[in-house]
């Protein structure tokens, strides 16, 4: 499988958005790029959770149903949510429809919440696990798709400890990579040198 393609338009990007215009602009606009803040880091959690089992684009595609239902992930509301809106997120088919994903989420929202009494930060949390800026950046040579790291083992780990769910250090480097902890846009990528 090659790691880049030069797409229809001309450049050469990492091949896993294929020829989907969403994807491509996900990919040159939002992948690798950092993101901070508790609400922003508490929704990329979230859909990184929603996405275990699936691929990025069933969730991509979903995004804006996921943010209508999920009070644009603000920590706040959704750790406010009832069985009710459970039960309610169930029936919606903006979302993926997992019970245990959807209850996760809440949960989730919960946890940072109380971190946050400690005067903690998820986003801070999250980011003190970022490799070195001198390794955010994999090597060329050898370069392959990866599943996890120390790192995502570490994060993982540490996100468990404190009771969060549907943080497995697969779904844990995905956040890392679409988060900009990490760059790894393949090297050819327009995307690589940019980040």
């Amino acid at each position: 499988m090659p790691l880049v393609t030069k797409y229809p338009d001309g450049v050469t990007r990492c091949y896993w958005p294929k020829n989907d215009e969403l994807y491509m602009e996900y990919h040159d606009t939002e992948w690798g790029v950092p993101v901070v803040g508790d609400q922003a880091v508490f929704e990329r959690i979230a859909l990184e959770g929603f996405q275990a089992g699936l691929s990025w684009i069933t969730i991509l595609k979903r995004r804006q149903g996921f943010r209508r239902a999920f009070k644009n992930f603000d920590p706040n509301k959704v750790a406010k949510f009832t069985e009710h809106d459970v039960e309610r997120l169930m029936l919606d088919e903006g979302i993926i429809r997992n019970r245990a994903k959807i209850e996760a989420t809440i949960h989730n929202a919960n946890l940072i919440l109380e971190m946050q009494k400690r005067g903690e930060s998820i986003s801070d949390l999250v980011w003190s696990h970022a490799p070195a800026p001198s390794k955010r950046k994999r090597a060329a040579t050898g370069f392959d798709w990866i599943a996890t790291t120390p790192e995502s083992d570490a994060l993982s780990k540490t996100l468990r400890k404190l009771g969060f769910k549907f943080v497995g250090s697969t779904t844990i480097y995905a956040l890392m990579q679409a988060t900009g902890l990490v760059n790894d846009h393949a090297p050819g990528c327009h995307r690589r040198a940019a980040l």
